[in-house]
């Protein structure tokens, strides 16, 4: 089992899979959409290896944190590796750990686009281990309460998921309102830079 590759980013990602270069040996790693690498930089992944009857699959993580809550979302009855990496690549870890913790499986099924019946899933089998994990979550980040709405007005005006979730986290914490973060988070994807 391979729990770790550290090589060389080898060509740019397609369709969630990474090709990482170690010592001349390529290897092709599906990673979280969210997760941005250049062309032949340095990269260290952490990896859970799924081994079915017809393929081995290498899924990677930057940090063992994220590997361990992939795991403990492919814990609960029928989300499988692809599942929970796709339930990855909508949402942070954090903001998916909160909504578990806080049993807000209408959060989860709005925002990440997780079907109704695996949210309440998720929520019922994870939320214990969630509050119960060393990372916990205790309060929502500031900021982070009304980003549920921001996502979902921006979606409304036909930007994605993961376009909306990026540019909140640009924004970082500010203590503005959500009216004031929806002006903020539409001038930034209006913006030139953006595109």
């Amino acid at each position: 089992m391979i729990g770790k590759l550290t090589g060389v980013l080898s060509g740019p990602p397609q369709d969630g899979v990474v090709l990482v270069d170690v010592q001349g040996v390529g290897y092709c790693v599906r990673v979280p959409l969210a997760l941005l690498l250049a062309e032949g930089s340095p990269v260290s992944l952490y990896i859970h290896t799924a081994v079915r009857e017809d393929a081995i699959d290498l899924y990677g993580f930057l940090y063992e944190e994220e590997l361990a809550f992939f795991r403990q979302l492919m814990s609960v009855s029928g989300v499988g590796p692809k599942t929970a990496l796709s339930i990855m690549s909508v949402g942070e870890p954090a903001a998916l750990k909160r909504a578990i913790a806080a049993g807000d499986a209408a959060a989860l099924h709005k925002v990440f686009g997780i079907g109704r019946k695996s949210a309440e899933r998720l929520v019922v089998e994870l939320r214990d281990k969630v509050l119960l994990g060393r990372h916990a979550p205790t309060a929502a980040a500031p900021g982070t309460e009304g980003d549920a709405e921001v996502i979902e007005a921006l979606m409304a005006l036909g930007y994605s998921a993961q376009e909306c979730r990026k540019v909140l986290r640009d924004l970082g914490a500010s203590e503005g309102g959500i009216k004031d973060r929806l002006g903020a988070a539409l001038r930034r994807l209006g913006s030139p830079t953006h595109a």
